[in-house]
């Protein structure tokens, strides 16, 4: 099969919705409606740094690829409209599993209802995947990191450390977890629009990194306070440190009346937001390092 061949066979499943031209020429045409922002984010998947063949379907290795840019427009309160996939395979890489790789992806991207617009193919030595979405919200609305202020109440979605137990075990519900992570979209419309969220981010490089990074944008100390919700069979350091859980971390004026829950997603207060050096979290008395996941970072973790 050649590149036309492929391209041709890709955009005969993928979905258009919105869509003035998709693929098959120079650029995809988006037209938006008025009143809006749009959101744009980028992210990678590389074979040996994020997923590894031996061990992570192509099924899957799709589906989160696309996960991860949805987690980020999840996290600033928008609606994903149509993304971007560019896919360098390796020599190893047949036909099956591209169409698997591209089963997955557009599986969630139905469920969505984001277009795949285009991208590119090529090959490389290693798979890689870049992934581009592009999100709306009403204009001026989008949720941000440097919101958050001191008296603020800190919280987060779900059970944290699932992703890093999968990873760690390979089995079981948490590996599921690590394999196809769930974006909260839902959930980051509700927190902008009912809670009216001071700041939000994703968690995607682990809560000790995270909210260190939000209260570094935000001017401002954190004090974690309440129990941490930690996946059944994690560790406390897997919850704070493990990453890839892509639940949304956000903050919210005092007087918010937060539910227990948001459509059976468990909703937690951990803390408070204070006055303090930028950045500063504090946990059981003590300083938290931000050892989360860091790219640059000798080792990748701390």
């Amino acid at each position: 099969m050649n590149e036309l061949e492929l391209i041709r066979r890709i955009a005969a499943r993928a979905p258009g919705r919105g869509l003035a031209l998709g693929i098959g020429d120079d650029c995809a045409v988006y037209r938006p409606r008025g009143g809006v922002d749009l959101l744009f984010t980028t992210d990678m998947m590389i074979e040996d740094v994020h997923f590894r063949r031996e061990t992570h379907p192509a099924e899957a290795v799709g589906w989160k690829t696309l996960a991860r840019g949805l987690s980020d427009i999840a996290a600033m309160g928008g609606t994903p409209r149509f993304c971007l996939l560019s896919l360098a395979v390796a020599p190893w890489v047949d036909q099956r599993w591209i169409d698997r790789f591209y089963g997955g992806f557009l599986r969630l991207a139905r469920k969505y209802g984001v277009a795949l617009a285009g991208g590119d193919l090529a090959h490389a030595e290693r798979v890689a995947c870049d992934i581009v979405v592009c999100g709306s919200v009403a204009r001026g609305k989008a949720l941000r990191r440097d919101g958050a202020r001191a008296g603020d109440h800190i919280y987060v979605s779900g059970r944290l450390g699932g992703s890093a137990l999968g990873l760690a075990t390979g089995a079981g519900a948490a590996w599921k977890k690590h394999l196809k992570p769930e974006p909260r979209i839902a959930l980051g419309r509700f927190v902008r629009e009912k809670l009216r969220a001071t700041a939000c981010m994703d968690l995607s490089d682990g809560l000790s990194l995270d909210l260190y990074r939000l209260c570094l944008a935000s001017g401002v100390a954190a004090e974690l306070t309440g129990p941490i919700p930690t996946f059944r069979g994690a560790t406390l350091e897997q919850a704070l440190d493990g990453g890839e859980d892509y639940e949304l971390l956000f903050t919210v004026r005092p007087r918010t009346e937060v539910p227990r829950s948001f459509d059976g997603l468990p909703l937690a207060r951990i803390g408070t937001i204070r006055k303090g050096r930028p950045g500063l979290v504090e946990f059981e008395g003590c300083p938290l390092p931000p050892r989360g996941y860091d790219h640059f970072r000798r080792g990748g973790r701390g």
